[in-house]
């Protein structure tokens, strides 16, 4: 029960909960305080001290707002609501002193700093400091650390907030930062020099709020002002963080996050942050069509009318649906094959997801349920590479008291949990418990992950999930590996036989589906006609290449692992004579005889509503009804992990120079040799 408290913040009187810190409370009241080391999101350090107030009737000095509960404040002699004051003389003149001790030391490196023009120490300076400093003393200067290839560090300018440090610990899970040293000799360091291992250490860019952390990759490449800045949705796993694009020009400079509290809060991923080089590289940007044997450039009338030929002259047509195509891309591949007769998949990796049964394969539980989760437990997953962000989350659970258990392959999640096994029996064991009242009291989830379902006994396991959420009232978050997917799902891009009819077509529409391998042309394979971003393999393989845009270059529908529908937004063009997904599908549609009935993304967009309503629910997470899927008995295999290398994941990942850096190190790390002790 919240325990309400009136407080008097700079004359504004509202009601507040008690718990709440004066920074939060001046927040509500629509109040700026400077700060440096706070965050809401970390745990309270109360070191900068540029967040001071003045307590009326308290000790005769500011004190810390972070720091301070509205509990702790005493009401009025006549039991008036506290008083606090953040703009009086008293706190402009220990704000002022406050950041000339913080720019005693501070280089005067504002010109060549690649924070410039996005400093909050700038900001302060001109907003809350003095125009001089009284301190002629020579500046102090330590030497900058070696965090790895993404995070670039100049720490003379660090000013020791701990963010840095606080949230490596708290969110990452790892322990390799911290401040050795007192007064004057403090410095934030590595452990013993070590580089960072995490897959999400690029947050601590954005959380430093100085220029002592910066972004190695884009160092010295644009300043702030230069960019276009374009709020969009990121692909590289199926969490869909919300991004924002910064370009200059037509190249995309940087991904940052943007807070979304049901999704992503305000962290990415490495991938997420880091891939932007790879869609410069290894662009296909005109089409393509085989001529003996060999690839050859050609006009888009030429491919288009190659394409149509082959697919009018087909006995068994086929479409594959790629990761990252958007849901439009899919409805519209959908409606062209399956109107010339042929089927069409998504689950181009095996996964035995159930079609029609939005319960069983976008599940019936929100991400932001973990929060308040008391008992997780987790189905042949390893969501620290599957989903680092949503593995952050699974953490801070953890962190507030949940038990954590796994039934699959041990693995480094940086949180404590109980295995519970690596194979099926262990996974029927959990069934065979059940749930008495007490398990049920408690607020539980369960998170199956896509390689328990690529086996041949995966719709079992998805059963199998289904009976232990059933048994303990939990809720059911499937845990998906690809984009596109649940949007494909959504649209019903699948048929009975799955794979296997792929596997006997004799023309395929492969739409960027790089992690399937068909078979060669030489052995009777089929006639394979790509649509894609990247020269990957799928290109390699392709009798006909259409160049379509990445998911920077168009706008497009995604539907992340919990059935939330987002929009991503075009932050750019496509390179060369590639063009949109959904323009190309149109375009060869006429050329086959049976245009599809839209010319616009518009138009496309009120026949996909039509078919699939809850899709124009954008950013909202539709409840699902719980149908219990009947699957035969489970299997004797023990559980693999769906991502064998985070880094190198889909075609744009494998064509970044960076991804291929950070996969080769990871490589490393894990087949170094250590000595006995």
């Amino acid at each position: 029960m919240s325990d309400l408290r009136k407080i008097n913040i700079d004359g504004q009187e509202l009601e507040v909960d008690g718990a709440m810190t004066l920074i939060q409370a001046c927040e509500q009241a629509g109040v700026e305080v400077p700060r440096f080391c706070y965050h809401e999101r970390l745990s309270i350090a109360g070191n900068c001290r540029m967040c001071l107030v003045e307590v009326v009737g308290g000790p005769p000095k500011p004190a810390a707002s972070c720091a301070m509960q509205v509990r702790d404040l005493r009401p009025g002699p006549e039991g008036q609501a506290p008083v606090v004051k953040t703009n009086s003389p008293m706190v402009k003149k220990a704000r002022e002193g406050v950041m000339e001790f913080m720019l005693i030391n501070h280089p005067l490196d504002c010109p060549i700093c690649d924070q410039g023009g996005e400093c909050d120490l700038q900001d302060q300076a001109m907003a809350y400091g003095i125009s001089a400093t009284r301190f002629k003393e020579a500046k102090r200067a330590v030497d900058d650390l070696d965090l790895g290839p993404l995070v670039s560090t100049a720490m003379t300018r660090c000013i020791s907030c701990t963010r840095c440090v606080r949230f490596t610990t708290e969110v990452a899970g790892i322990t390799q930062m911290g401040q050795t040293g007192r007064g004057e000799d403090a410095e934030i360091t590595s452990y013993l020099n070590e580089t960072l291992v995490s897959n999400l250490q690029g947050n601590i860019i954005d959380l430093c709020p100085v220029g002592a952390l910066t972004s190695k990759p884009y160092a010295f490449t644009a300043r702030p002002w230069e960019l276009t800045k374009t709020e969009s949705i990121d692909v590289m796993d199926a969490l869909g963080s919300n991004i924002r694009v910064d370009t200059k020009g037509r190249e995309v400079m940087r991904f940052l996050p943007r807070n979304h509290d049901g999704v992503n809060e305000e962290w990415i991923s490495d991938k997420t942050r880091f891939v932007w080089d790879g869609l410069r590289r290894q662009r296909l940007d005109r089409p393509y069509v085989r001529v003996d044997g060999k690839l050859k450039p050609a006009s888009w009338p030429e491919a288009l009318a190659a394409a149509a030929q082959a697919i009018n002259g087909a006995e068994k047509l086929a479409g594959l649906v790629g990761d990252l195509a958007s849901v439009e891309a899919s409805f519209a591949l959908k409606q062209l094959v399956e109107g010339k007769g042929g089927v069409v998949e998504c689950r181009t990796d095996g996964a035995k997801l159930p079609t029609g049964n939005r319960g069983a394969y976008a599940g019936t539980a929100a991400i932001e349920d973990i929060d308040s989760a008391e008992r997780i437990l987790l189905i042949g997953t390893d969501p620290r590479n599957e989903a680092p962000v949503l593995n952050a989350r699974i953490r801070k659970a953890w962190i507030n008291g949940a038990e954590v258990a796994l039934v699959g392959q041990a693995v480094d999640l940086t949180y404590d949990y109980a295995h519970m096994g690596d194979d099926r029996a262990a996974l029927q064991k959990v069934v065979d418990m059940g749930g008495d009242d007490e398990i049920k009291s408690k607020r539980s989830l369960v998170i199956v992950g896509q390689g328990a379902l690529q086996e041949a006994d995966g719709a079992a396991v998805l059963a199998a999930a289904q009976a232990v959420a059933a048994n303990t009232d939990s809720g059911l978050l499937i845990l998906h590996t690809a984009a596109a997917r649940v949007g494909a799902m959504d649209v019903d891009a699948t048929n009975e036989r799955g794979m296997d009819a792929v596997s006997e077509a004799d023309v395929i529409y492969n739409l960027g589906a790089d992690e399937v391998e068909i078979g060669a042309k030489e052995d009777g394979g089929a006639f394979v006609i790509y649509q894609g971003s990247h020269g990957d393999r799928g290109a390699h393989r392709a009798d006909v290449i259409l160049p379509g845009a990445a998911y920077t270059e168009e706008n497009g529908l995604f539907v992340n692992t919990e059935g939330r529908p987002q929009l991503a937004l075009r932050a750019g063009f496509a390179p060369g004579e590639a063009k949109e997904n959904w323009a190309i599908l149109r375009a060869l549609s006429a050329e086959t005889g049976e245009a599809l009935p839209y010319d616009s993304l518009a138009q496309l967009r009120q026949a996909l509503v039509a078919a699939v309503p809850h899709l124009a629910r954008i950013d909202e997470v539709a409840e699902n009804e719980v149908q219990a899927i009947e699957a035969g008995p489970l299997g004797k295999a023990t559980f693999r992990t769906a991502v064998k290398d985070f880094y190198l994941t889909n075609p744009i990942a494998r064509a970044s120079q960076l991804m291929a850096e950070l996969s080769a190190g990871a490589k490393a790390r894990a087949s170094e040799q250590i000595a006995a002790e």
